[in-house]
């Protein structure tokens, strides 16, 4: 009589999960796969991989459903929910944790949940500051293999994904997924509180935390608190003055390569973000959405004043004038804002905070955009011109300011 082995043997963590984990054993892994948890337990009775059959004895056996179904040999654990097939039944019990929603691995620093032990140990690097991918060619490093391989094509320019409506082209194909829906319009995931709308889930809940107020990132070098990683590594170059993407053109430099490639259409011309009223292009689609307003109008008006504003979040910051809300109080002061980001810049008064210095004569700047305006004294630059008379400033306020000369009617003079 022969025996036949009920389900397939344990694959190692490599097997499963790619290259080995650091923070996890084989023996710790293993153990958390084979302890029951509520929600998956409750599915897990409808799993078969093996139907009953008769041997020639004519006695009751269990046959594998790979004898039966040579098609799922190799994958016999099938999820009765979506019909996905796995190799081993571990594999089939993690994923059924995407339809229970269950994340059983929280990290222990700021309590987010994961379904998979393998993404609780890549987000703990975020904490613990660990990238063991390193750049060969600019030293630059990771935490994610995955995002090195991105990041070489930086050096490479390879750009194998294209969008067929205005041929900008991407590393990575979910960055042209995402790319395609400014061609469409389409923001399925609205925000409950403001109605704000966004293309990503993901940035629908980078969003939530403007509402309350959650910022777990923080500068050692001037306190300033950030909802994401990323936005707080960005910020640090402004103390250290790294600026590593540069223009071959110009030579001007910048903290981020997207940065870089939008000032690269300033050379070219380019200009793919075109209005479908009136034909006008831009080289930001940020820029696109706002001359729009003759298109899409100004839809929430204000019910007090009649102003009207495109966004729904504008005109409740703006319905503030008029109720008086301050809800954000300075505790050494006592002065209030309706904004939190005001209050932290007024905060900065108090402290003397300054934390962003002027290379060239040493001054200092409470804000970095404050920074940036007072370097064109020494550039001399001057970006905002009037189309009247062709003066230049080197503030937009300044120029609407100048505008008012034109468009101000000479008062009559009284007969002597």
């Amino acid at each position: 009589r022969r025996i036949i082995k009920e389900e397939e043997p344990e694959p190692t963590i490599t097997e499963q999960w790619g290259e080995p984990e650091t923070k996890w054993t084989k023996e710790q892994f293993v153990a958390l796969m084979e302890t029951p948890t509520p929600q998956t337990e409750q599915i897990l009775f409808k799993i078969s991989p093996v139907v009953e059959g008769k041997d020639q004895e004519g006695s009751s056996s269990t046959v594998s459903e790979t004898q039966s179904h040579p098609d799922t040999k190799k994958r016999p654990f099938k999820c009765d929910i979506c019909g996905k097939c796995c190799k081993y039944q571990s594999e089939l019990k993690v994923h059924y944790r995407t339809h229970t929603g269950e994340r059983p691995f929280p990290c222990q620093t700021c309590g987010k949940k994961f379904s998979h032990i393998s993404n609780l140990n890549f987000h703990i690097r975020i904490h613990t500051g660990e990238r063991p991918f390193s750049c060969q060619t600019c030293g630059k490093n990771f935490t994610h293999m995955s995002t090195l391989i991105v990041h070489k094509k930086i050096h490479t320019g390879e750009r194998p994904f294209s969008c067929k409506t205005c041929g900008k082209s991407f590393k990575r194909i979910h960055h042209l997924t995402m790319h395609q829906v400014i061609h469409t319009g389409e923001r399925p995931f609205p925000c409950e509180t403001c109605g704000k709308s966004f293309a990503r889930s993901a940035d629908l809940n980078i969003h939530r935390q403007t509402h309350t107020g959650e910022r777990p990132f923080s500068c050692q070098t001037c306190g300033k608190k950030f909802s994401r990683m990323n936005h707080l590594t960005l910020h640090k170059k402004l103390h250290t003055g790294e600026r590593p993407f540069s223009c071959e053109t110009c030579g001007k430099s910048f903290i981020r390569n997207a940065t870089l490639n939008v000032h690269r259409k300033t050379h070219t011309g380019e200009r793919p973000f075109s209005c479908e009223t009136c034909g006008k292009s831009f080289i930001r689609n940020a820029a696109l959405n706002v001359h729009r307003t003759h298109t899409c109008g100004k839809p929430f008006l204000c019910e007090t004043c009649g102003k009207s504003f495109t966004r729904i979040d504008h005109l409740n910051f703006h319905k503030k004038i008029h109720t008086g809300e301050k809800p954000f109080s300075c505790e050494t002061c006592g002065k209030r804002f309706s904004r939190i980001s005001h209050l932290r810049l007024h905060k900065k008064i108090h402290t003397g905070d300054r934390p962003f210095f002027c290379d060239t004569c040493g001054k200092s700047f409470i804000q970095s955009s404050d920074l940036n305006v007072h370097r064109r004294i020494h550039t001399n630059e001057r970006p905002f011109s009037c189309q009247t008379c062709g003066k230049r400033f080197t503030r937009k306020s300044n120029l609407n300011v100048h505008r008012k000369t034109h468009t101000q009617q000479k008062m009559p003079q009284k007969c002597s």
